[in-house]
């Protein structure tokens, strides 16, 4: 996912696309016991996705604070 997709998502959005990928995560390691990802570069992104989101979350509860 791109950074300015990520910006553009308001709060509930972002909430809900990091509990999607957070499934999606658990789900890609519970299978990759059973048999290795035909792209490991899925769960490297599916980290580096719920990371961006989660600071794109803190930057907008620092800009509801300091409005408030």
């Amino acid at each position: 996912m791109k950074n300015y997709e990520i910006v553009a998502m308001d709060r509930k959005e972002l909430l809900a696309k990091i509990e999607e990928l957070e499934n999606r995560l658990a789900d890609i390691n519970f299978y990759q016991a059973i048999e290795p990802p035909q792209n490991p570069m899925v769960f490297r992104n599916s980290k580096r996705d719920i990371a961006r989101m989660k600071t794109r979350l803190t930057q907008i509860d620092r800009q509801g604070k300091s409005n408030a």
